[in-house]
């Protein structure tokens, strides 16, 4: 939306009065009294702010930092949005049966006597507002004449996206901000296939948004929706099973940490009725955490977020004379599933896997239990899930990033993106699932120790087999937007001819899109092979193991969910055996080093 640093003080109040007057919320609506009141320069930029246009609906919802004012999450645009999804559904949806597989039961419910109209399942985590927003949805839908249903308690978006397709509801809603910081808020829509929205879905509902009028002609009853039972739950616990094969080994020690979110319990029933030992807890992230008091954000591919769990597992070691087989995180909504793995190198003892290492373990991990589909990711992601299909003759395709997309593959049987989402139960789950995920981790983990192997062990002999696939990211966070946008300006306008020594043999621009993939914000650089010796540093050299680059990829597009522009890089090194890997790694490391240095140059950070 267009700035208004130049509209005078005056018009940005008359519009600040017109949105506190309608205002449902008390404590926003003392927020913006106070800041009407101050009159100070401060104030009057904070306004600008946060009356510069509007929070839009898009893919992924709406999402952004709490607080009064339209750029703003709070219960008067959550309402309005609620209000357009409702007026959606209605057109969308006629006023008929519609079929379900276990909806919510007719006798005595609320909503009684109005089962033909579409039924919306409302999920919602624990952050701050999120209770809040999820009532006000259902109000909202209810008092449209929808048939709405909360789920019983703050629960994993997993279990929402799960409860779409099992209640055969018209539409979910997830009220969550997934591992953004704790000032922010978020609503995520899923229409009755279980899957994530995407265009032309996204503009018609934000259509319908923007038409909603004043707040006082939202109908918003008191009552009059369904709070749903614990059955709902328990019907997704026992689908989580459906990823593990019967009798296969449960013996394994995992520390879990749900980084102050609400995938606690549901993990540990999860992992308890499938017949694992209880998972460790890390105690101070255990219970959910509004203000996720113990890391600076809570997502476990941020520097220091893993600390305690790493402080848990080693006293665990300490206490037991024996150290976990495995770390696993969930993010706040838990649906992504970090894993750490035990390494005496490591400062900690232990060090984090990159998602594309867990996506390639689960991959390998599936393809011996012989499942067959299709197995995808984004072209964020590492391209060595094109090889592990390839030699196991399945399909493989790639996406645009997200599971918007990647859910809606064509026989999907196994989706995952670099940043720890895995699809690993698409019939169950048409979305990443970090429960069903930390599942199967736990059952390769408990097979591979079974056979006195590791995790590591695994990567290793993966490594050997295709080559050294190392990715890296670089993410530059910003508090001005339009550094963002001048980047990919910057970049549109010269591309590097070169990174990290590396030719640069393409560059695509893809908001033209292309023959597989649809427009989006991003740029494409595929970067040609070089031969040993070539460009490497004091890495390679006679004696080394150097095999050369086999080649690499960099995608640079700007965040979706955050305020972030984020450089996805991968570098390709030809392994010639076990003797070669660790030079292979080093020279690998070294090009992505510079190619992150290259790429800050070229993008005017």
């Amino acid at each position: 939306m267009a700035s208004e640093q130049g509209a005078p003080p005056d018009g940005l109040r008359e519009r600040a009065r017109a949105w506190l007057a309608e205002d449902p919320d008390p404590e926003t609506r003392e927020e913006l009294a106070k800041l009407l009141e101050a009159g100070t320069t401060d104030a009057d930029d904070e306004l600008r702010d946060r009356f510069s246009g509007t929070l839009q609906f898009g893919t992924a919802g709406l999402r952004g930092e709490l607080g009064a004012g339209p750029m703003r999450m709070n219960r008067a645009l959550v309402i309005r949005a609620a209000a357009g999804i409702a007026a959606y559904l209605r057109e969308t949806y006629p006023r008929e049966a519609h079929p379900r597989e276990n909806g919510p039961s007719r006798g005595g419910t609320p909503g009684a006597g109005n089962e033909a109209a579409p039924l919306v399942v409302i999920g919602y985590d624990a952050r701050h507002k999120s209770a809040d927003f999820a009532r006000d949805t259902a109000a909202v839908m209810t008092g449209a004449g929808l048939r709405a249903a909360t789920l019983p308690e703050p629960l994993p978006t997993p279990v929402l996206a799960y409860a779409v397709r099992h209640l055969g509801a018209a539409a979910g809603i997830m009220v969550t901000a997934s591992h953004n910081p704790p000032r922010d808020n978020g609503y995520k829509v899923y229409l009755g296939d279980g899957l994530q929205i995407v265009p032309p879905a996204d503009g018609d509902i934000a259509a319908r948004i923007a038409a909603v009028g004043p707040l006082a002609g939202v109908p918003r009853p008191a009552s009059g929706w369904q709070v749903l039972g614990e059955d709902v739950l328990d019907a997704y616990l026992a689908r989580t099973g459906a990823v593990l094969t019967e009798g296969s080994s449960r013996a394994v020690r995992v520390v879990h940490t749900s980084m102050h979110g609400v995938g606690h319990r549901t993990a540990r029933l999860a992992f308890e009725r499938a017949g694992f030992p209880t998972p460790v807890a890390v105690p101070e992230q255990a219970e959910p955490d509004p203000d996720f008091s113990t890391v600076a954000f809570p997502n476990p591919e941020e520097p220091g977020a893993m600390d305690l769990a790493f402080a848990t597992a080693r006293t665990w070691a300490q206490e037991h004379g024996e150290a976990p087989d495995v770390i696993i995180a969930n993010d706040p909504d838990a649906d992504r599933c970090g894993v750490a793995v035990p390494d005496a190198e490591a400062g900690a003892g232990w060090r984090m896997l990159r998602g594309d290492q867990v996506g390639a373990l689960l991959a390998t991990h599936l393809i011996r239990k012989r499942a067959k589909g299709t197995f995808a990711t984004t072209i964020v992601s590492s391209s060595l899930l094109s090889r592990i299909a390839a030699a196991a003759d399945l399909p493989y395709e790639e996406t645009l990033t997200g599971f918007k997309w990647l859910a809606r593959v064509d026989g999907l049987r196994y989706g995952y993106e670099e940043a720890l989402g895995y699809c690993v139960d698409p019939e169950g789950v048409r979305d990443k699932d970090g429960i069903t995920a930390a599942l199967l981790v736990a059952e390769l983990a408990a097979e591979l120790k079974q056979a006195g192997r590791t995790l590591s062990e695994l990567l290793d002999e993966l490594d050997v087999e295709y080559g050294v696939h190392a990715t890296d990211q670089l993410s530059v966070r910003v508090e001005d937007l339009s550094l963002i946008s001048d980047a990919m300006v910057r970049l549109r306008a010269e591309p590097p001819t070169t990174l990290g020594g590396l030719r640069v043999a393409e560059a695509e621009d893809l908001n033209q899109g292309t023959d597989t993939l649809p427009p989006t914000d991003g740029l494409r650089y595929r970067l040609a092979g070089a031969g040993p010796g070539s460009g490497s540093g004091s890495e390679s050299g006679a004696g080394s193991g150097d095999e050369g680059i086999g080649g690499g990829r960099v995608i640079v597009r700007p965040s979706g969910t955050e305020p972030k522009l984020k450089c996805y890089l991968e570098v390709v090194v030809p392994v010639s055996g076990p003797a070669g890997l660790a030079p292979a790694r080093k020279r690998a490391a070294g090009v992505l080093s510079r190619i992150k240095d290259d790429l800050n140059t070229a993008a005017g950070f």
